[in-house]
């Protein structure tokens, strides 16, 4: 485990060099495949070093972080044409990176409560120092204030448990039972918060805002499943309680998804409606996790994976026109398969996987999280039907009107697009089909 994480450790003095964002960017790339071929599809704990280590669930996640941060360099290039400290933009990525990788592989809850916390701060830096309205000061603050306050609660418990238990090692911990009921609540909080769940998901479209395309694309495509892993981990420790109360998280996330399904037909923002739009799928995988059965945190995982590449992807297409336009309104971004017809293509690879259409990964995922929310319970089919409907026809709005109808008279000049641009939604869209063919990989 340590080897990788020398690895990026040892990428963050190159960035104090001038000109070296390429070589940076390579070496990420580099490192992402590097890690890829050391694959482990064990059940159980692997490659454990100090306090490290991975089983698949989080090999998957640490694989779509390395993928998502070299795609973010790829993604933010107006930063380096435009010289605005992209030194310091490729510092803050790799910082992000470290602190995701040893979230993700922590072997210890504290360790992990740690870096879960400390991934906030370069998201921060990133939405204050690189993003685009004078809002991304309130967007900031939401977001640090939502997620501090509520995961100090889970510290508190952490002692608690270490308390009683005298480790916060995850292989030894066992089910608290009976203990007491805030204890559940404090320690699934804030990764309700962090999901997010509707009730709580103000923050998100905020932060998504304001944020510049690097921020989104981490937001939407790793710091959202920061909080499934830790509802995953910390299962174990509140099984009795969940069996007892999940009923509730569930039911209200599956209803919160629909809700927040008809916020997205009120959009304009083409950003906001793709924010809302992963409210609404992180919701199936709340749903899927509370279930506590393995067809649902199997499931989970698929459409996080899915989720994190396919929004990302989106975000990178409505950054695309932006940086062509100067606007991310559908009312003027209208028509624009006349201007970049080449670009449309991707717009709806992208949107038919945000759909869950064949061969997404997308489509394993939410196929499962179906089978387990209604053996959790029959009567879940209503919400579910809603559900999955409405996830199609915003996404159908979102892409019939980006790219038919006449376009905005004011455009001046729109270029179809750079090699750069197809090579990134390319390298978004082709492991979000290929690992389709791999399905098996995530229900062993």
């Amino acid at each position: 485990m340590l080897k990788y994480l020398l690895m990026i450790v040892f990428l963050t003095p190159l960035c104090l060099l001038n000109n070296s964002w390429w070589l940076v960017h390579s070496l990420m790339f580099l490192s992402s495949f590097v890690f890829m071929v050391c694959v482990y599809s064990y059940c159980d704990l692997n490659m454990i070093s100090y306090y490290f280590g991975i089983d698949y669930f989080s090999f998957s996640l640490i694989l779509l972080s390395f993928w998502i941060c070299s795609l973010m360099i790829t993604s933010s290039v107006s930063v380096y044409l435009s010289s605005y400290h992209s030194n310091f933009f490729v510092f803050i990525v790799l910082f992000l990176l470290i602190m995701l990788y040893c979230s993700f592989s922590s072997l210890s809850l504290l360790s992990f409560y740690i870096f879960f916390e400390a991934s906030l701060v370069p998201t921060l830096l990133l939405i204050l120092g690189w993003g685009y309205q004078p809002e991304r000061l309130q967007a900031g603050i939401y977001l640090i204030f939502y997620t501090l306050f509520a995961s100090l609660p889970l510290l508190l418990v952490l002692f608690k448990i270490y308390f009683y238990v005298n480790t916060l090692y995850f292989p030894l911990l066992f089910d608290f039972g009976s203990y007491y009921f805030m204890f559940y609540v404090f320690m699934i909080l804030a990764f309700l918060v962090k999901m997010p769940m509707f009730l709580v998901h103000l923050w998100l479209p905020k932060a998504h805002v304001e944020a510049p395309i690097s921020g989104s694309m981490i937001l939407a495509g790793v710091l959202l499943k920061l909080g499934g892993y830790g509802i995953f981990r910390v299962m174990k420790v509140i099984s009795f309680l969940g069996m007892k109360f999940n009923y509730f998280w569930l039911s209200l996330s599956l209803f919160g998804g629909v809700i927040v399904s008809f916020i997205c037909f009120r959009q304009v923002d083409l950003k906001s409606l793709i924010a809302y739009s992963s409210v609404a799928h992180m919701s199936m995988v709340i749903g899927g996790l509370m279930t506590m059965n393995w067809w649902g945190c199997m499931g989970s995982l698929s459409l996080m994976i899915g989720h994190g590449l396919c929004s990302s992807g989106l975000f990178c297409l409505s950054n695309i026109i932006y940086e062509r336009l100067g606007s991310r309104s559908l009312l003027i971004n209208k028509g624009m398969i006349n201007l970049m017809p080449s670009m449309a293509l991707w717009w709806f690879l992208l949107s038919s996987c945000n759909m869950a259409a064949p061969p997404s990964l997308n489509l394993v995922g939410e196929l499962s999280l179906l089978n387990s929310i209604i053996s959790w319970s029959s009567f879940s089919f209503l919400v579910l039907i809603f559900l999955s409907f409405f996830s199609a026809v915003y996404t159908l709005y979102m892409y019939s009107y980006s790219q038919h109808g006449s376009y905005f008279g004011g455009v001046y000049t729109c270029s179809l697009g750079y090699l750069r641009e197809y090579h990134l939604l390319f390298l978004h869209w082709f492991p979000l089909n290929v690992l389709f063919l791999k399905g098996e990989y995530f229900f062993v």
